[in-house]
């Protein structure tokens, strides 16, 4: 199965790969893009990266003496999956989570093998679970506030999704393969919940390696849009916001470290809130009702122009003017009182 997919993706455009000179071109690069780029060999330097590249075990062995000792979050799918965390057919999911010791993880990856369930740390916090591991393998990505996270595991196969923040993606052990949508591509996706997720974005339902285009038709348009990257160890992957990626790990261990950033401020509220909570207040009403409520979504959110408040005097503007962490705090304990009543 495995086989027949690389073939297909073997037919769709390639991420263009971008010649970057030092953190100002980096910056400069991410600063003026607005679709996915590649950096070949970014992060080669990095201690890490030159483990792995002397051997999986290696490069356990240096992720290791670098951890702290606390339990980790661990998934562990089913056997005979192809890698794929994802649902059962009663819309569970097909994995474990459990917690244990970053040392015994990595035992059972060596006494499993290539043979056993998908074993998948996904996430894990480079600043609250290991000590120097990030100073090590750093990057410098100038005056943005990162989130900075570590995947590991075996062959894996990671539904596609996508993330509300920007995304630089560092292959730092193992080979990763991304196919990416443009954001619009969604409704070709055929997305599943929104509560009731793997890793809690809604991912799509198709399987990348034996899609049903009589139960997913639309796919195929989707995939007239599709661009995959195929990254060794030391090259990273941009993703910009709201991009849909299906993502897998090719070998038997594989190891990314990514960082998410926002260039909005963090004390604004999340996208994703707002969305459940029009689920909750807007979806269900009248048809009259929903559509009078679009005029003042597009009125007071999505037009946002000068018409809104040129009739009110500034100082009376309130949370109609530009937000500041004040007024975007008292939003959020308004909103807290609401939803609590």
């Amino acid at each position: 199965m495995a086989e027949a997919a690389s073939g297909i993706f073997a037919a769709f455009a390639r991420i263009p790969d971008v010649a970057i000179d030092g953190p100002a071109a980096l910056d400069a690069q991410l600063r003026a893009a607005s679709s996915p780029f590649i950096v070949r060999g970014l992060v080669g330097d990095w201690p890490l990266v030159q483990a792995g590249k002397r051997s999986a075990r290696e490069a356990r062995d240096y992720i290791v003496r670098r951890r702290r000792d606390r339990p980790f979050t661990v998934s562990v799918g089913e056997p005979g999956s192809d890698g794929r965390l994802f649902y059962n057919d009663a819309m569970a999911m097909n994995f474990r989570m459990m917690r244990a010791k970053l040392p015994e993880i990595f035992a059972k990856i060596d006494e499993l093998g290539d043979t056993g369930p998908p074993i998948y740390l996904a996430s894990i916090d480079l600043h609250d679970y290991f000590d120097g591991l990030h100073e090590a393998n750093h990057l410098d990505l100038g005056d943005r506030v990162t989130l900075d996270s570590i995947w590991m595991g075996t062959r894996t196969r990671i539904a596609a999704h996508n993330d509300i923040p920007d995304n630089l993606a560092c292959v730092a052990v193992g080979r990763r393969r991304f196919t990416l949508f443009p954001h619009e591509q969604f409704r070709n996706l055929y997305l599943g919940p929104i509560d009731n997720t793997p890793a809690g974005r809604a991912v799509s339902m198709v399987d990348f390696h034996d899609p049903d285009f009589a139960q997913h038709p639309r796919f195929a348009d989707a995939l007239r849009h599709a661009e995959v990257a195929e990254l060794e160890a030391g090259d990273a992957l941009y993703i910009p916001a709201m991009w849909w990626h299906h993502v897998e790990g090719l070998d038997p261990f594989n190891v990314l470290v990514n960082y998410w950033w926002r260039e909005t401020p963090r004390w604004l509220g999340q996208p994703q809130d707002a969305l459940n909570h029009a689920l909750l207040a807007i979806r269900d009403l009248p048809a009259d009702q929903k559509a009078r409520w679009r005029d003042l979504f597009d009125y007071y959110v999505f037009g946002n122009d000068d018409a809104v408040t040129a009739h009110i005097p500034e100082a009376g503007r309130s949370i109609l003017a530009p937000l500041t962490p004040e007024s975007a705090g008292r939003i959020r304990s308004f909103l807290l009182r609401q939803l609590s009543q």
